[in-house]
């Protein structure tokens, strides 16, 4: 258990004395770049999954006939 708390208190020491945080506006522009590119990264795999479940149901349409 004292290894957890060690870990715990170095975690914390590291994040408070070495870590450089964003400024508020930055902050807030890279959230937006993170939101449009994982809209778009959503959309485009909704668009391979439409076409794969096409192509599947055209398969099994012409085995089926």
């Amino acid at each position: 258990m004292s290894n957890f708390k060690n870990y715990v208190s170095e975690s914390y020491e590291e994040l408070k004395n070495h870590v450089t945080w964003p400024t508020w506006a930055e902050g807030q522009k890279l959230m937006v770049i993170v939101a449009v590119f994982s809209i778009l990264f959503s959309l485009a795999i909704w668009g391979i999954d439409e076409v794969f479940s096409g192509a599947v149901k055209q398969y099994f349409n012409w085995v089926k006939s």
